[in-house]
């Protein structure tokens, strides 16, 4: 069976969710939407994968996010314990984030440190990885610092790399070098509701996009300002569409079909 949407990037194990849970993943039944429920630390990477289980349509990530770096490592030996299970599907979310970032240059190299352990860790276990990339404002310097480190490493291990940057804020050039080195880009509902990114969502070649929701964050138009869940992944299909002049059912078509051949996914 094959998903009618594709949610790559969720955090539906949070307890934003305890007190209708069953509702929403019953919505989500009701529209044939899949997700990637994704680990931010060492606790939620093992809660995704524990939440999948048994569950069509659910799958994980595991990893350490950049702003969990100031308290927890990223450890192979810890990590290589889930990562056999058949529900992890990517490593992450990881990457780098000046925009929360609190002690600077210290900062900085604490977090470059790390995700260069989920890159190796990544192409040891052949794994795409979930990139979170959060520049300081009004730059795109956790992008130029991530490319620096991955256009490098894909020199050396080439289809062995891959990946998606997820919830992309950056332009058009720095989509264009993540494409050139086979990584995909992943928008989130920000699309119903502001234009910044339209000419990225323009230029991207079809097969490089990805639809994600974040949530339980970034709700789309029309339900701003409320919790975000995993059915809204349909409204960012609806505005890639509109932003590219296509049907909905391309987009629908070709998210999915991104989303399962990344991830490794059959269907």
């Amino acid at each position: 069976m094959k998903p009618k949407y594709f949610d790559i990037h969720s955090h539906v194990t949070f307890k934003d969710y305890d007190q209708d849970l069953e509702e929403v993943l019953q919505r989500m039944r009701d529209e044939s939407v899949w997700t990637i429920t994704v680990g931010v630390n060492k606790a939620t990477s093992e809660d995704a994968i524990k939440f999948g289980e048994g569950k069509e349509g659910f799958f994980s990530t595991i990893g350490l996010h950049p702003n969990d770096t100031e308290s927890e490592t990223f450890s192979e030996n810890e990590y290589k314990e889930l990562v056999s299970n058949p529900k992890v599907v990517g490593i992450g979310e990881c990457g780098l984030d000046y925009y929360h970032l609190k002690d600077g240059e210290v900062g900085k190299k604490r977090q470059a440190r790390e995700f260069e352990k989920h890159i190796d860790f990544a192409i040891k276990y052949d794994k795409p990885l979930m990139i979170h990339g959060r520049p300081s404002r009004g730059t795109v310097d956790t992008y130029l610092d991530m490319l620096a480190m991955l256009e490098s490493k894909k020199r050396e291990v080439g289809e062995k790399l891959r990946g998606n940057i997820h919830f992309f804020v950056g332009t058009v050039d720095i989509a264009r070098r993540f494409y050139n080195i086979g990584f995909t880009t992943s928008f989130t509902g920000v699309l119903t509701f502001a234009r910044e990114y339209d000419e990225v969502v323009k230029f991207a070649p079809l097969e490089m996009l990805m639809t994600e929701t974040d949530a339980p964050y970034a709700t789309p138009n029309p339900f701003r300002g409320r919790r975000n869940e995993p059915l809204y992944v349909k409204y960012i299909v609806g505005a890639i569409a509109s932003i590219r002049g296509i049907s909905e059912e391309v987009a629908r078509e070709a998210t999915v079909q991104n989303a399962l051949r990344l991830f490794s996914i059959p269907s």
